[in-house]
């Protein structure tokens, strides 16, 4: 059935034309006589409509003001309380998370730009500290493909070593040999265009030397490092080598420090801490997020400690995901200043002595990072510089890898006689980062040699033996048979006061470890060799060896 079509009405469409132009008209005209409304339209940021002026409070106005937003007229009252004492009390208490105030003109340095004080400025989140989770995602994200995606394998070795599950993640493998490159990569992308183009500087010895300048000229920033006189050569020469304008001044990056903020010469250039800018720690928090990624049933997370920035970082990207997990920091004996900062509950300076793991020699922990780590870190413990010079080894030997003193402390706590070395986490998912492999030749020989000797696996004792023809070959068979190797013998004359026909040597060996040794010693005891067993570290007192020695081979 075909229906006819209704005869064209236009009396009708006209009616229809007419209202939608007077709807039109009144909504124009309606907007038009509300300024709140505009400016709620303009500004999605604003979370409320406020259509009415007599609507807003205190902080609301203050919002709005600071956005730049257009005001109605009504709204002068409420502007005008803001200038009362009462009003401004209460608007600092409700806007102080939004803004940030600059420090009066009087406390900025003459040099270069000092890092923003963030201390007590409420931020979002579950507490108020200077870096939220939040802060340490974006970071990720914004870091991911300028910074190694670093692995995190279980080492079976170190795994029976230390009766634990050890997993190691590979920080060292970053281009320039730390985990800095994390933290510098996101504190040099939050800078202002303008601050880029004027430049950065900071006080370093190594490794955040080396990321920053790094990754300064990838971004095309200029970089000025001032590094202590005592800086390897090796990382002052690699820093050139990366386009930064190297400065060596102080004896230590305190003076390196002080002369980046106080030099008029470096006027303009933003200064970047390396262990406590907020941007630093989120950065190094991404290591956090890693592991969790990789490891996800991980039981415990072992992070070395120096300036606190990377254990803020990562203790609280992984308590914010899973607050079960312990998080437990290592640092030195020589510097522990986390350990004193913990104590006093606030940063506090410790006393600081050389040391292998010299990446972690900060005498005073950064403030923002403290008060970060202070909410997720579960303890902290303390290695000996013998421990340091075994984890170096033990990683040579099992992870086939070269790493710093700093990034070995998490192995040396671990490792039997350590501090970690209880019956708690035996048996438990346990990572540690491996964050530094910066170490000079020169000074890793002597680690070798020092982690072989408090391994049980160099020996050094003194031995008389007779002065005639035969007499050291004699001595050097019995060593020998006993399978041991010798690396060095001094052979001295001059203070051995008994018998002229006698001589003393100092023998160093190399052995398999202590049940060796002892076979060693007792091999030479049978033979009848006066002995002066384990002189260590030592030199022994050679004019008092007669009272020591007693007996005579020919």
């Amino acid at each position: 059935m075909i229906r006819a079509k209704a005869p064209f009405a236009p009396g009708r469409l006209a009616l229809h034309a007419i209202a939608v132009l007077f709807v039109a008209a009144v909504s124009v005209t309606a907007f038009q006589s509300i300024p709140t409304l505009r400016s709620h339209y303009r500004s999605p940021s604003i979370s409320r409509s406020a259509f009415t002026p007599s609507q807003l409070s205190r902080a609301a106005c203050r919002r709005r003001i600071a956005g730049g937003l257009q005001m109605g007229k009504d709204d002068s009252k409420a502007i005008s309380d803001l200038k009362t004492p009462e009003g401004k009390k209460e608007n600092k208490a409700a806007v102080e998370g939004e803004f940030f105030e600059e420090p009066p003109a009087a406390e900025l340095s003459r040099g270069a730009i000092p890092s923003k004080n963030w201390l007590g400025v409420k931020r979002e989140g579950l507490r108020d500290i200077p870096v939220t989770f939040d802060d340490v995602c974006k970071a990720a994200y914004k870091i991911k493909d300028a910074v190694v995606y670093t692995s995190t394998k279980r080492n079976s070795g170190l795994s029976t070593i230390t009766g634990t599950e050890l997993y190691l993640k590979s920080e060292y493998k970053q281009y320039t040999g730390s985990f800095k490159e994390r933290g510098a990569r996101n504190a040099l992308m939050q800078l202002p265009e303008a601050q880029k183009k004027k430049g950065v500087i900071a006080a370093s010895a190594g490794n955040h030397a080396l990321a920053l300048c790094y990754h300064g000229g990838l971004l095309g920033i200029p970089v000025t490092v001032i590094m202590p006189t005592i800086a390897p050569l090796t990382k002052v020469e690699k820093c050139r080598q990366l386009g930064a304008n190297v400065v060596l001044y102080g004896k230590h990056i305190l003076e390196a420090k002080e002369h980046a903020l106080e030099d008029e010469r470096y006027a303009g250039l933003q200064y970047i801490n390396g262990y406590d800018d907020p941007a630093i720690v989120a950065g190094a928090g991404s290591i956090g997020l890693e592991i969790l990624e990789q490891v996800p049933d991980v039981d415990v997370v072992v992070v070395p400690v120096g300036g606190a920035g990377l254990i803020a970082g990562v203790a609280l990207a992984i308590k914010s995901l899973r607050p079960e997990v312990q998080i437990i920091g290592v640092e030195t004996e020589t510097c522990a200043s986390f350990s004193a900062a913990l104590k006093a509950g606030k940063p506090s300076p410790a006393v600081t002595t050389p040391t292998l793991a010299d990446g972690l020699a900060v005498p005073t922990v950064g403030p923002h990072s403290f008060e970060v780590a202070k909410h997720f870190v579960d303890k902290c413990v303390l290695v000996s510089e013998k421990q340091v010079a075994i984890s170096i080894l033990r990683l040579l030997e099992h992870e086939k890898a070269v790493i710093e003193g700093g990034g070995a402390v998490g192995v040396a706590a671990l490792l039997p006689g350590g501090p970690l070395d209880i019956p708690e986490l035996k048996g438990k998912k346990i990572v540690t980062p491996l964050c530094g492999g910066n170490i000079d030749i020169t000074v890793l020989g002597r680690v070798i040699e020092r982690g072989l000797a408090a391994d049980r696996r160099l020996v050094r004792f003194a031995v008389t033996v007779s002065d005639r023809p035969g007499g050291l070959a004699a001595m050097v068979a019995t060593i020998s048979g006993a399978g041991a190797s010798v690396w060095d013998i001094t052979h001295e004359r001059a203070w051995m006061h008994t018998s002229v026909d006698q001589v003393v040597n100092t023998v160093v060996c190399e052995v398999t470890g202590p049940e060796h040794e002892q076979k060693l010693k007792k091999a030479l005891s049978d033979a009848g060799y006066p002995l002066l067993w384990d002189l260590g570290n030592t030199l022994p007192g050679f004019d008092k060896a007669p009272a020591r020695f007693e007996g005579y081979r020919a």
